[in-house]
């Protein structure tokens, strides 16, 4: 197949159901199927075990594809990164408060003087 041409939805389908179903090896669903590297089949049944059937329709050609939607977190995970999102946030806050704080001493120090 000729590098640049979009390939359609389709056809990746096919082809990742044939590997699946008849077990074919990577190298021989390239000849059968005119592909010219077996990272592309591995690459579409990757995408299609992990995302499914509609994953394959998906364009990812081009630097920034947003065609993959991102992989949701766990509850947990997610209540975990919140809960040291606001605890770092807090951190920061007192931090910048003591900053201040010394600072006035400071220039209060030098006035006494």
């Amino acid at each position: 197949m000729p590098r640049g041409i979009p390939i359609s939805g389709e056809f990746k389908q096919h082809v990742v159901e044939d590997v699946l179903v008849n077990k074919l090896g990577y190298r021989e669903a390239m000849r059968k199927y005119g592909i010219t590297g077996k990272m592309t089949i591995q690459n579409w049944e990757r995408i299609y075990l992990e995302e499914g059937v509609q994953g394959l329709y998906l364009e990812r050609r081009g630097r920034g594809s947003k065609g993959r939607p991102p992989k949701p977190l766990a509850k947990k995970v997610e209540e975990d990164l919140i809960a040291e999102n606001q605890r770092l946030r807090a951190e920061v806050d007192y931090l910048k408060k003591l900053n201040a704080l010394v600072l006035e001493e400071e220039l209060q120090n030098k006035r006494r003087k």
